[in-house]
């Protein structure tokens, strides 16, 4: 008991820490602002994708939102990569609510909706790995939206900055114009985060919903004939924010 209970501890000191991390690197932390999961699964060669989606929607998603969690998505990678990728959205309100969710012993639902995934044998595993990021919700935008139904292709960027001060600056530009220039050319978001936790820091990350691939092409089109967008590129202030883009391409699961 002791031991667990120091694991708690310090997970929650890690989130903490993120959590203080995230208002450094950010302009502002919205009160209210989502903590944002984002999952990614990479598939073994063989493994049972069927099994895992079976989980993730029956078993992970009900419990988690049991726990508080406000979205849950599940995404494949567009085309046909192999192996394959499976990412998940998971929204929570708070960071406490995210940490509460991390603890399932409880949930005798969840136990029983999981017995065959927790029962894959070792020589038949399911993914090699699953990494988890965490994000906070821009102030411009504190709350990620469901998918509209509609929606047929997804577009993930993770914009990586030089230095924590080009991130800032970057996410500025976001709250202060990007974000409205993106609705009046029709790029949708489902959400926009500040990286406090994973491997591409610093960095912010967003991700976009459209129709197909020629829908995206046209509104990205209009965004970059955007006359405010043309104005503010070039300001001295937001010079030098971006140093690496990072783009993947989504369906629904």
């Amino acid at each position: 008991m002791r031991r667990r209970n120091f694991i708690r501890a310090g997970a929650a000191g890690a989130v903490a820490v993120a959590a203080s991390s995230a208002s450094m690197a950010s302009p502002i932390v919205q009160e209210g602002a989502e903590l944002i999961e984002w999952r990614t699964y990479e598939m073994n060669f063989g493994g049972n994708q069927g099994l895992l989606m079976s989980y993730l929607n029956e078993a992970l998603k009900p419990a988690l939102t049991r726990k508080g969690a406000t979205q849950f998505v599940v995404f494949k990678e567009y085309g046909d990569p192999n192996p394959a990728m499976i990412y998940v959205m998971i929204s929570y309100p708070d960071a406490t609510t995210y940490m509460a969710a991390q603890d399932l012993s409880g949930d005798d639902a969840f136990a029983s909706a999981s017995v065959e995934y927790d029962e894959v044998k070792a020589e038949k595993p399911i993914y090699t790995r699953f990494s988890s990021w965490l994000l906070t919700a821009f102030a411009g935008m504190p709350q990620s939206v469901a998918p509209d139904a509609e929606s047929g292709l997804f577009e993930l960027r993770i914009y990586e900055g030089y230095s924590e001060d080009a991130v800032r600056r970057k996410i500025r530009m976001f709250n202060d114009y990007e974000i409205e220039i993106f609705d009046n050319t029709g790029l949708k978001p489902v959400f926009y985060g500040d990286m406090i936790a994973g491997p591409h820091r610093p960095s912010l990350m967003y991700l976009l919903q459209f129709e197909d691939m020629e829908a995206r092409n046209e509104n990205w089109g209009k965004f970059g004939a955007d006359d405010t967008w043309n104005r503010i590129k070039v300001l001295p202030e937001f010079a030098n924010s971006v140093s690496n883009i990072r783009r993947t391409f989504l369906v629904p699961a």
